[in-house]
């Protein structure tokens, strides 16, 4: 047969290809057209690896439920997660595009609303929304993960920091038993037509503390409890699904945001590397009426394909921004290829891209990024790597310096698909906001500055191979300062400081840990030395000038949070500690001024409105003082003091009856006793 037949037969056979793709899309559309639309069930469980699955091969039988769901669905042994970590990963999965698009590298990066994003996408078709996560990292009211909100008419989060106590399942996360618990409850209640829920679980996490009797059964093996628990929950789920007949009609898409490291190549948790250990995650799609199911789909596939997956599978049209590619084309029976034909337009072994900034971010090294592509794993970093992945699955021999023309071109690869798919223009501002750098803190993640990423890009900070024993004791030292065992914390992280005497990090936290402590000079000191070492960033600042007021040295904590309200203007508690330090230092016009900006945002704030008032009676304004000290007496109806306050305002006025009355109404209260309330100045 001649070369131009050869090439028509080919083309005649990519067409094809590329007709039958469509026609599954088409028949999707189709059946939810003459059909109820298809439900649709999202679960992400956080920090689960890929091995530990049973339907991947695990002989550990920690995932029964889902081992079961996995006969009724299409498994994917090849997915990969587009980042190591929390809030990338799952901006990527919600909204198909990868984190160079969407840039949200961090959780007070919001996600930008002109993003093609689920919950929006499947609202305006007409499903009920719904978001049941499992953790505060994803709790939009708490200043993180800003912008995911959008799109859902229930957001069950709820969280807040732990009170002295107080354990941290009912307070910064949720054990998954009570996450699924929230969205059957909703599933009992929801509304007439189709459904989207999202059910994140976060058990996997470290510490690993599961219930019993997962604690004794898997007491050798905490994190394999961990996941054998949240698999329990997750059967819960699914036999409510069946059990009320909504199984057969919905999609339900399984996955983990990213793995664990345990050990893998140095690292102990997650955030630093891209190897298997944290990139490689489950995944498994129940598409409705189980089509396909059973089929596994060795090709390399990446969680940007989630979504674009799911809304094709329910006859919903891709848009146009999104990056990533249905995986339905995969599941559909390929023609055969006649001998010579090239490849079909879906290789199995498609480039799937990931990346980490967290080292950048939290530490001022280098960013890391990757591409797997046919038998290669490449690793661009500061000493890149390159791996064979079919003769060395483990990625113990680097193959970098004695394949430089593969490097190379992997290299050249990366480079051009970064290209692509990089959003034009400057990523979304962080949201600057101490209380959520302490709620982060809380929960064991290291705050992290857009200053460190913006001085080492690229090759310009050092590797994380050479930093990954840093990276392990902050991380230990993250764990410690979560259960308060605060001197073991101070200890540590004052070793980090001997190896890296320039991390502002280890000084942020052990200034904080020194607080805690009560060792208020020792603070100051460590607060001040991170400070030096990253003099913009706004929450260093905020954190210094904090511990200057705890140890009532007001004039040096003026200059810190004058520094903070330039750069952040809205935050208001920021202002009230500016408002006090003023008053303690005699600055009362400047005082009045900060106590106005709290209150134009919080107007019913007891303290601020006394503090006000007495401001301005110093400042010999006692007719304007006296709506404020009402206010204030109007919220604590029981305080004596600014009834106190008012009655020197009417004695200025010359008001003595006013006064003698106000006088007597602040002794009375005086007498019942102190008011009980929050602590307020």
């Amino acid at each position: 047969m001649s070369g131009d037949k050869l090439l028509t037969m080919s083309l005649i056979r990519r067409s094809l290809f590329r007709l039958l793709v469509c026609l599954v899309c088409l028949t999707a559309g189709a059946l939810a057209g003459t059909a109820a639309p298809p439900n649709i069930v999202l679960i992400t469980v956080d920090t689960t690896r890929a091995d530990r699955m049973g339907f991947l091969g695990s002989k550990r039988g920690v995932t029964p439920n889902l081992d079961i769901l996995a006969r009724r669905s299409v498994v994917f042994t090849h997915a990969y997660s587009q980042a190591p970590f929390t809030a990338p990963s799952h901006a990527t999965i919600l909204t198909g595009t990868y984190p160079q698009f969407h840039q949200v590298e961090d959780f007070q990066v919001p996600l930008w609303k002109e993003l093609p994003y689920a919950p929006a996408i499947l609202k305006a078709h007409g499903y009920q929304t719904a978001a049941f996560v499992g953790s505060i990292v994803l709790d939009p009211s708490q200043g993180l993960a800003v912008g995911f909100r959008r799109g859902f008419d229930t957001y069950d989060a709820g969280f807040h920091l732990a009170h002295p106590g107080e354990d941290h399942y009912t307070s910064t996360d949720r054990r998954a038993a009570v996450v699924v618990e929230h969205a059957l409850a909703w599933l009992n209640k929801r509304p007439a037509g189709p459904f989207f829920i999202w059910v994140h679980l976060y058990d996997p996490h470290f510490p690993y503390e599961p219930p019993e009797p997962f604690l004794s059964r898997y007491k050798s093996a905490p994190y394999d409890g961990e996941i054998a628990y949240s698999d329990s929950a997750l059967g819960k789920l699914l036999t409510y699904l069946r059990a009320h007949g909504l199984f057969e009609n919905t999609a339900i898409a399984m996955m983990s945001d990213h793995g664990e490291s345990m050990g893998d190549h140095g690292e102990e948790f997650h955030g630093f590397f891209l190897y298997d250990a944290t990139i490689h995650v489950p995944l498994l799609m129940k598409l409705p009426g189980d089509r396909f199911a059973g089929k596994r789909i060795e090709n390399h596939v990446g969680l940007v394909d989630v979504l674009p997956t799911i809304l094709q599978a329910v006859g919903i049209e891709v848009p146009q921004e999104v990056q990533g590619e249905s995986l339905l084309g995969m599941m559909q029976p390929k023609p055969p290829a006649a001998s010579g034909d090239p490849p079909p337009a879906s290789s199995p072994n498609p480039l799937v891209y990931s990346e980490t900034e967290y080292g950048v971010r939290a530490y001022g090294w280098s960013a890391i990024r990757s591409v797997r592509t046919g038998k290669y794993l490449f690793v661009e970093a500061p000493r890149r790597e390159l791996y064979d992945m079919a003769a060395d699955p483990k990625a113990e021999h680097d193959l970098a310096a004695t394949s430089k023309a593969v490097a190379d071109t992997l290299q050249a690869q990366l480079d051009a698909f970064r290209r692509k798919t990089s959003k034009n223009g400057e990523a979304p501002p962080s949201v600057s906001d101490p209380e959520a750098q302490e709620k982060l803190a809380a929960l064991g993640y290291t705050a992290t500055s857009t200053d460190s990423a913006a001085t080492a890009a690229m090759g310009g900070g050092a590797d994380p191979k050479d930093k990954i024993e840093i990276g392990n004791m902050m991380g230990e030292a993250n764990y410690l300062l979560e259960v308060t065992r605060l001197d073991e914390a101070a200890a540590l992280l004052k070793k980090v400081i001997a190896k890296e005497p320039n991390l502002w990090i280890a000084y942020a936290k052990l200034g904080a840990t020194e607080a805690n402590l009560g060792n208020l000079p020792e603070s100051v000191k460590a607060r001040r030395k991170s400070v030096e070492l990253m003099p913009s960033d706004a929450n260093l600042h905020f954190e210094l000038g904090k511990v200057l007021m705890q140890a009532k040295d007001y004039e040096g904590a003026v200059p810190e949070l004058e520094i903070v309200v330039a750069k952040m203007p809205d935050s208001w508690k920021t202002h009230l500690m500016l408002a006090i330090s003023d008053d303690r230092t005699n600055r009362l016009p400047q005082a009045v001024k900060e106590c106005e900006a709290v209150l134009a945002v919080l107007p019913e704030q007891y303290g601020t409105n006394l503090l006000l008032g007495r401001d301005l009676v110093l400042l010999g304004k006692p007719e304007d003082a006296l709506p404020r000290l009402m206010k204030a007496a109007s919220i604590r109806p029981r305080a004596p003091e600014p009834h106190s306050v008012l009655s020197e305002a009417y004695a200025k006025l010359g008001r003595n009856e006013d006064a003698e009355r106000e006088r007597d109404a602040a002794k009375r209260l005086a007498e019942n006793g102190p008011v009980p309330g929050p602590s307020e100045p």
